[in-house]
């Protein structure tokens, strides 16, 4: 059964045991936590200034202005042809290479992009270019110093806008949605940064911040003195920041992804969102966040309690150990969406504008939806979840270690019971249950 998702594409049930799958996952992470308790007693990790100095080579393409300057009028280029397409090219959906470019190349393409090649957004970000040449005339940045205060929190909100347009606005499909949505995006990103610099993008922009935040799972990454290193994802993962809206991010991000699982299932279809409206959508895109939100900051909060740290900061402090799980749930509900329906942007993109050209020779494919077979999807999703899961307890249990090492390891106990929780509620959404 085929169902509408993501703004456009669609995606086929998969066949594995639900039963098997949960009753799996659960008894992973469990099994994970004791190996835990009884084999990593002390922090193991490094930090944010480990790693392995990569090749000279590779420290002056990475430090070379001209190249990232390059690459983002590249980006540019590319914005403003899908930009283009999308006001004046095919009104059919199924035809107009903006929606796939955005909802599945973009967005979903962004993931792997950045695990495997680290925060790619941050260098190829053509609002930074279009900043910069605006700076002549918008002046010195005047909000700057206010910023800091802010902390992701921008990024937070730049993110649940961009979901709720793609997981419930009726007429996300629609090419002009897309043309409008681009354009207002980037007139307040740029005045943004017109206001508060162009460190703005590394907070206030969602692609961004999520491209960084996925790179934290990546092998390359540039030590705290600027050197660009490879090493162990999760020593990466460990010098996240613990910034203020850290855990607003993850949190809308797991819900959102929530939602999306919700929204496939036959009880939401013929209930709730029967309708297809606005309400019900935004809605229970709100209540799925909500609940996320709400378990995290239990269960950080008990674990904090228990281990008699000072009321506060938990949420943030765990954030990070969010992070593995939201890329889990990223794989799991996007990876059939890139590799089936994202063949439709490089069809599409041999002919944008519909007048028969051949670009890449390749307008005259169709999706070729054997490339990949469902068993193999079904295992990489539940992989992902799983692994997701299992890391993002790892990670929850070093830091532990190191903000309370007198602590006794139990007292992380709710901590994994809401990873527990989210599994289980991960796999039941992504498998329509």
């Amino acid at each position: 059964m085929s169902v509408l998702a993501h703004g456009v594409g669609s995606r086929t049930d998969l066949p594995l045991p639900l039963g098997l799958a949960l009753y799996g996952a659960g008894a992973a992470i469990l099994v994970s936590f004791a190996v835990l308790l009884l084999l990593w007693r002390r922090p193991r990790l490094g930090g944010a200034h480990s790693g392995h100095p990569l090749p000279p080579r590779v420290q002056r393409a990475a430090g070379s202005a001209p190249l990232r300057r390059g690459l983002q009028a590249l980006a540019l280029a590319v914005a403003v042809v899908v930009l283009l397409v999308a006001l004046a090219g095919p009104e059919e959906t199924d035809r107009n290479l903006a929606p796939w470019a955005l909802y599945v190349t973009a967005w979903v393409g962004l993931v792997p992009a950045s695990l495997l090649l680290g925060p790619v957004w941050r260098v190829l970000n053509p609002l930074r270019l279009v900043s910069r040449a605006l700076r002549p005339l918008t002046g010195p940045p005047r909000g700057d110093a206010r910023l800091p205060a802010l902390g992701l929190w921008p990024a937070a909100v730049s993110l649940l806008v961009f979901v709720w347009l793609e997981l419930v606005f009726p007429g996300r499909a629609e090419p002009v949605t897309v043309a409008v949505f681009l354009l207002a995006y980037a007139v307040v990103h740029l005045a943004a940064a017109a206001w508060f610099g162009e460190v703005w993008f590394a907070r206030g922009d969602g692609f961004e911040v999520w491209s960084t935040l996925l790179a934290r799972l990546s092998v390359v990454a540039r030590r705290d003195d600027g050197v660009v290193v490879a090493r162990s994802p999760l020593s990466n993962a460990m010098s996240t920041p613990d910034e203020r809206g850290l855990a607003a991010v993850v949190v809308v991000l797991l819900g959102s992804t929530g939602f999306d699982g919700l929204s496939r299932t036959v009880w939401w279809q013929t209930g709730p969102g029967a309708a297809g409206d606005t309400l019900s959508g935004t809605l229970g895109l709100a209540a799925c966040t909500a609940l996320v939100a709400g378990l995290h900051v239990l269960g950080t909060r008990l674990s904090g309690r228990l281990g008699r740290l000072p009321l506060g900061p938990q949420p943030r402090l765990y954030a990070a150990s969010v992070v593995p799980i939201a890329v889990g749930y990223a794989v799991a509900h996007y990876c059939s969406l890139l590799l089936l329906d994202g063949q439709t942007t490089w069809i599409l993109a041999s002919d944008p504008f519909g007048t028969g050209a051949d670009l890449f020779g390749t307008a005259a494919n169709v999706v070729d939806l054997r490339a990949v077979g469902p068993d193999l999807i079904a295992w990489v999703q539940v992989g992902a979840v799983v692994l997701g899961h299992v890391v993002g307890v790892l990670l929850a249990h070093e830091k532990a270690l190191r903000v309370a090492p007198r602590a006794p390891a139990s007292d992380q106990l709710p901590l994994v019971l809401v990873m527990v929780a989210f599994t289980v509620a991960g796999l039941g959404l992504l498998f329509g249950f």
